[in-house]
């Protein structure tokens, strides 16, 4: 990867988080991860830690390419509508895999996200969803928001009569660090719409049951 190149992009683009990221040079991203490795007792000049600066830089860009694109012009890419072939049963996209990293450690959690709507006329793609949520999820996140931000995206942008969203994680700062439970699973949910209603949750919930 060019990260110059990289850099070169992100400084036309408008956004905040975008400008911010354009004011760091290469060198500043190399030097913080440098600093980082004698900070755990390490020798940057040993030979196996010799690129190791630049490739935490460049794996950081990109599992952060989220920031890379407003969200209103990632939806408008993302969100191809069309009316023919719409129904008006549930559509939904079960165990979707993603990796994106935690906020408050910038350790990984992953798992499988189930997305669903009840058209009003108007479908997406299918890859669509998976889409939406590799873009939020390429991002420092918790698993709330993403969650959130995956159900608004479709009721704001698709305007279905309902949207849910549930992802269930495994989080690498709760196995890797402090109380150590590798097997634990987090589970969160955002329901919009037709999905608050009884029938359509208990539907949907069943479906997304292996």
């Amino acid at each position: 990867m060019d990260l110059n190149e990289d850099y070169r992009i992100l400084a036309n683009v408008t956004s905040d988080a975008l400008r911010r990221a354009a004011e760091i040079t290469i060198d500043q991203a190399k030097d913080a991860v440098t600093t980082l490795l004698r900070f755990i007792g390490e020798d940057p000049t040993r030979e196996g830690l010799l690129d190791t600066p630049r490739r935490v830089a460049a794996s950081l860009l990109e599992m952060n390419s989220g920031y890379q694109e407003s969200e209103d012009a990632a939806m408008e890419r993302i969100m191809t509508v069309f009316e023919d072939g719409a129904c008006n049963e549930m559509v939904l996209l079960r165990s979707i895999e993603f990796i994106s990293l935690c906020e408050h450690h910038m350790l990984p959690f992953s798992g499988r996200a189930h997305i669903a709507y009840l058209p009003d006329g108007k479908i997406i793609g299918i890859s669509k969803l998976a889409r939406i949520l590799d873009y939020y999820s390429r991002r420092l996140q918790v698993q709330e928001r993403l969650c959130q931000q995956v159900s608004d995206a479709l009721n704001k942008h698709l305007q279905p009569k309902g949207a849910a969203c549930v992802i269930e994680a495994h989080h690498s700062c709760m196995s890797c660090r402090g109380v150590g439970k590798r097997d634990s699973v987090m589970v969160t949910s955002s329901l919009y719409g037709s999905f608050l209603e009884p029938a359509v949750r208990s539907e949907f919930f069943d479906l997304i049951k292996e």
